[in-house]
């Protein structure tokens, strides 16, 4: 190679893979100059090259659907823009189902691509057959066809997008290992290499199966895993045609495709094989693993009953090569919270020529904006903690989430590997108690507690849920008498030092200039107005404030809280989430069984709502905060950990005496739902602001006071809404949902559900959601009437209005049901 490597550069792409070479054409198309691409060996080599290409558009949100979609555009139009072909194919996809689950499951994506701009067609098993003609179909029970889908040549793809970056200044070096980083001050400002070493603001790891090892030499965490990916290739068969529709027959745990006038037929399949890199030799770039006809013959079988003429035909070869996974299956994205300036884009579960297009912009974007342009938690690395990247924790999880790569998506499924990893100080009382534990950030968390009549385990399925009658005897006991929720995963963080009010007064929409003992419901907005966070602050001192957020948001929200914070500001902010547990206690009872532990009065006057301060409770003290989740009166009591176990125990055996129950996070999410409360990740994202989802009395901006995202709210008070959270209630009892249904207004699409669970409370389905209102007023469409949601492409009538439908002042569950 004669171009000598350069000293100094802007931005380090690491990885010659879809997503290095993706982010690399986005970054030098907006313009970054002095950027280059850093290769082990040769581009497309590890994954990229023997990928099957697949690119189907839909997905879980709209916004990773946008990035696929983007990816047909920019694969469509490579070739015109750079004389470069991709090998781009608008194939379509056909998905058939051979149960009722998997038919629903189908259904349910297909409504969902009516929100998100796909198309898409329901079709008969005759119709499905005629595209594709060697099918056997007299087992299906119905299809989905998506007729913009398709494939391109991953090889050919890379090339075209190096020419284009190329064509902007940006350079290419192959051949060129990664040895290490230099860091200054927290933050990247430099790569080492074999070649010498190159000084630079920004890094980005798309090092793809070495990524986590990349992220290593800098301290930073990457959770991914490889693991073996099987496809068979077969010689031509006659009569088989080409470009057909790719094929999904997930029953069967199987895509399907032609190729080259044969067939490709993949898998992901149950008992995945992890593959530590350990195993792979120092060079490995062009080559492929141990063909493994053992472990691929179950899948062989389903792929012959599927497509009979494969009996006969001749096979080309096995591949098996390894692909990244991470711990929930969705890839990972954006700036580490542990170095700045260090960026990835890895992890891609099998979807990286799919999504690298729009993710690759995403990315770029995301770097030269200093922020995402758009709502990407789901793939935000910030969702995941150090201990992610265990290799113990990740060889056992990541062959799961390969396998479940196809499964039907039913509620409440949870992970069934590398459990256990954070339990609660009573997480043995509550097993003892019957809890059922789902798991969040690690943590383990009840979910339902089962009684001698409630199936164990419980089956998965569509409908009402096997712990229903369990939910309904949690939620009956929090509206009419008192329960106990665990909440002591919840995130708690401490900002500290005489700083402390101006910048949270800056970061939170809502005022916390307020005295110690006041706790305040805010958000923490972007510049765009959008929710960075929902959360609680409650004031403790004049410079101390503890801050309680979601689970999930624990990394994400120090991230955001210490990059506000300057060298020379005198404050700083401490994750102390497990130093403390906290049990909610809620329900028309919960002050006077608190009472019979406490000399201090809970009265209105002495503790009123939105209040806290230490008591005493029974031998322990604990900081009781007055506020709820649920709708109810109630406290939420934080003592530390060592305290926990002995504080619960002297509840439960007071609470006795007013029918005091445990309960978990499914009876939380349908009370909170009643009665409207938002939740971060559903009502209020970065793409939703406090004025749209309702949530203006939770600002400060009519006070003048500065607060990030401000201007922009303000703008939005000037031009009008172009969206507003309604709440709705089925008018069919036995409909289930699962909150994220297209609503529609007059047989057409107008929003989508981001919240939906059974009220027990109002004996229906009940939730929330985003309405278009293309200049009219919410209250006028709600009079207007004509709303329906759709379920698996049933529709449904709904009652829908601006405020919650539960009201616990006027309404009570009945005492048995």
């Amino acid at each position: 190679m004669t171009d000598s490597l350069p000293v100094d550069a802007r931005v380090v792409v690491i990885g010659g893979g879809v997503m290095g070479c993706s982010t690399l054409y986005h970054l030098a198309k907006l313009g970054v100059r002095d950027l280059i691409l850093l290769e082990r060996k040769k581009l497309t080599c590890g994954t990229t090259w023997h990928s099957a290409a697949q690119v189907r558009q839909l997905r879980s949100t709209n916004n990773l659907t946008q990035l696929i979609r983007y990816s047909t555009e920019l694969y469509a139009s490579l070739e015109e823009e750079t004389g470069q072909s991709t090998g781009w194919t608008r194939t379509g996809s056909l998905s058939i189902a051979t149960n009722a689950d998997r038919l629903k499951h189908i259904r349910h994506q297909a409504s969902l691509a009516t929100v998100f701009g796909v198309e898409t067609h329901e079709l008969s098993p005759a119709q499905a057959a005629e595209l594709w003609p060697m099918m056997r179909s007299d087992d299906i029970i119905g299809a989905v066809y998506s007729p913009d889908d398709g494939r391109v040549n991953p090889s050919d793809l890379c090339a075209a997008l190096i020419k284009g970056g190329k064509a902007r200044g940006a350079r290419v070096f192959e051949d060129t290992a990664v040895a290490g980083f230099h860091v200054h001050d927290g933050r990247v400002s430099g790569v080492q290499t074999e070649r010498g070493d190159v000084s630079c603001e920004t890094v980005v790891n798309c090092a793809g199966l070495w990524g986590r090892q990349v992220g290593a030499m800098a301290g930073v965490s990457v959770p991914l895993y490889a693991c073996e990916h099987f496809y068979l290739l077969t010689k031509p068969i006659e009569g088989l045609g080409r470009h057909l529709p790719t094929l999904s027959d997930h029953d069967g745990y199987l895509y399907i495709r032609d190729d080259v006038d044969g067939i490709l037929a993949g898998c992901f399949e149950p008992g995945a094989k992890a593959l530590s890199l350990d195993k792979l030799p120092a060079g490995f770039a062009f080559d492929l693993l141990d063909e493994d006809w053992d472990h691929f013959e179950p899948m062989m079988h389903n792929a012959m009953h599927r497509i009979p003429a494969l009996e006969q035909a001749q096979v080309k070869m096995l591949v098996n090569g390894p692909e990244s996974f991470t711990p929930d299956g969705a890839f990972l994205l954006g700036e580490t919270p542990q170095l700045k300036g260090f960026f990835v884009g890895c992890g891609m579960n099998s979807v990286g020529v799919a999504s690298g297009g729009g993710a690759g912009r995403a990315l770029a974007e995301w770097i030269v904006a200093g922020a995402p342009t758009t709502d990407l938690w789901s793939v935000d690395i910030r969702r995941f903690a150090p201990f992610h990247a265990n290799e113990t924790f990740l060889r056992a999880r990541i062959p799961e989430m390969l396998s479940l790569h196809y499964a039907v998506g039913y509620p409440g499924r949870e992970p069934q590997t590398a459990r256990g990893l954070r339990k609660s100080p009573i997480h043995d009382r509550l097993a003892a108690a019957g809890a059922q534990f789902g798991t969040r950030m690690g943590w383990e968390r009840a979910a339902w507690f089962a009684g001698q009549n409630d199936p164990l385990p419980a089956p998965l399925g569509f409908g009402k849920p096997a712990w229903f009658d369990a939910e309904e005897r949690e939620c009956r006991a929090a509206r009419n008498d008192v329960v106990l929720f665990d909440q002591s995963s919840f995130a708690k963080l401490v900002v500290d030092g005489a700083d402390a009010e101006r910048i949270l007064q800056k970061l939170c929409a809502n005022h916390v200039n307020v005295t110690p003992g006041t706790i305040v419901y805010t958000g923490m907005l972007n510049k765009n107005g959008g929710y960075e966070s929902d959360l609680t602050v409650m004031r403790l001192s004049r410079e101390r404030y503890l801050l309680i957020t979601g689970t999930a948001q624990a990394v994400r929200d120090l991230d955001w809280i210490s990059s506000a914070i300057a060298s020379t500001d005198r404050a700083s902010v401490l994750d102390v989430t497990s130093s403390l547990a906290v049990f909610s206690v809620m329900g028309p009872k919960s002050r006077r069984l608190l009472q019979e532990l406490t000399p201090d009065a809970l009265d209105n006057e002495a503790f009123p709502l939105f209040s806290s301060r230490e008591i005493q409770l029974g031998s322990a003290t604990a900081r009781a905060a007055r506020l709820s989740y649920v709708g109810e009166l109630g406290w939420e009591l934080y003592v530390p950990v060592d305290m926990a176990p002995g504080l619960y125990d002297t509840l439960m055996a007071a609470g006795a005496a007013f029918g005091l129950i445990n309960a978990g996070t499914h009876a939380l999410t349908s009370l909170r739902i009643e009665k409207g409360y938002r939740a971060w990740g559903h009502e209020v994202t970065p793409d939703d602001s406090p004025l749209e989802a309702g949530l203006a009395f939770a600002t400060k901006l009519r006070s003048g006071v500065p607060f990030v995202g401000r201007e922009a709210l303000l703008e939005q008070q000037t031009s009008g809404l172009r969206r507003r959270l309604l709440h709705f209630k089925l008018d069919d009892p036995d409909v289930f949902i699962m909150g994220d249904e297209p609503i529609l207004l007059d047989g057409g699409v107008a929003g989508q559900a981001t919240s939906a669970a059974f009220g027990h409370s109002l004996g229906a389905s009940v939730g929330m959601g985003y309405v278009s209102l293309e200049g009219r007023r919410p209250a006028t469409m709600i009079e207007a009437g004509g709303f329906e949601i759709e379920c698996a492409a049933e529709r449904y009538p709904i009652s829908v209005s601006l405020s919650a439908f539960f009201d616990p002042r006027g309404k009570r569950m009945r005492a048995n049901p």
